[in-house]
Parts: C-alpha cells; structure tokens; sequence
C-alpha cells in the first residue's frame, strides 16, 4: 500500500543499538534478544536488514560506546547506514539504500524510542513508506529527571500513538515481534 511505487519489498532497520544508547535501557537485554529475533526473520525470509548507526559527541566514531552491542552481528552485505541527527533518513544515504533493494515497507526496531525511533518512523511514513514499529522491540532510557516520563510509559505512549498514525496510501502498525513476517 506504500505510495513509493515499484517497491514491494520489506526491510527489517534496526536503530542505533550500541553499547552508549542500550547500556541501562530499559528491558535492554530483552528488547535486544527480541531485535536478534527479527533479524534471524528478515534473513531467513531474505529481507534486506539495515543497520543504522548513530555518532555524535557521546557516541564518538569508534569508540567502544559507538559499537553494535556484541548480541547483534550485521553481517556482509547488509548495508549499514551511519547518521548523525534523530531521523535516520537525514543527511544519509538510507533512502538510496532502501530505493536500490525496492523497498516500500519498513518494519522497526531499536533505540531510543523517544529520539531516533520517532524521528525515523515520521520521517519514513512523511516520506511515503508503510511502517511497522515492533512494540516489544524498542527502548530507551530513563530521562525522567529531565521530565519525561518514565521509559516504559515512553514505549507505551509511543506503541499506542502510532497504531493509529494514519496518511493517504500509507499504512503504520504496532506488532510484538513474535507476529512480524516479512513476507506478503
């Protein structure tokens, strides 16, 4: 149903799950298990799976606080898309990437929910994708001395927002990582 025309493949884009972005997260080692679960679906289905990688001055390019957490291991060929702003389409070459596999469909994951997760999943449905957030497969941390809620308010309000987002030719959806296929 994506308004990107000739594109009728599913991509799996895991956001930013590095050792500086998970390290305390909420239901870290869970959410991590449930990314490591999708990614095994995506492969298996022979759906692309894109890796994005976030740098800034916490998360210094090469660092050890930069780096894929060891759970999940991108494998070659699968591209790995590297930003520096919330929204993973911005100032990269995501959309390249994505328009070269002829994908219209994206289901996510990663971190954080209430930063880059938000971004990419607006900026992918603003961009005409149908997208697909997986509602046990996203975290962030505790920002509430800060004012915001606590995280797994964070993820609730965001996995029950985004069920109901809704444009013209354009689909989004939450569903638990046990009911994502990326086939059909």
């Amino acid at each position: 149903m994506t308004t990107l025309q000739e594109r009728p493949h599913t991509a799996l884009v895991v956001i930013d799950v590095q050792n500086g972005v998970v390290d305390g997260a909420y239901g870290r080692d869970a959410v991590v298990a449930n990314i490591g679960s999708l990614v095994g679906k995506a492969r298996e289905a022979g759906a692309p799976v894109v890796w994005v990688q976030h740098s800034d001055e916490q998360l210094t390019e090469g660092s050890e606080a930069w780096q894929y957490v060891p759970e999940l291991v991108r494998r070659e060929p699968e591209p790995l898309v590297h930003k520096t702003f919330g929204d993973a389409f911005e100032g990269t070459d995501l959309e390249a990437v994505l328009a070269r596999a002829g994908v219209g469909r994206l289901v996510v994951a990663g971190a954080q929910t209430d930063a880059c997760i938000r971004s990419t999943i607006h900026g992918a449905f603003t961009r005409g994708y149908d997208v697909t957030l997986v509602g046990d497969a996203h975290t962030t941390e505790d920002q509430s001395a800060w004012g915001a809620p606590p995280p797994k308010a964070v993820i609730a309000h965001t996995n029950l927002y985004w069920q109901y987002q809704e444009a013209p030719g354009r689909t989004a959806a939450v569903t638990p990582t046990a009911d994502v296929s990326f086939t059909g």
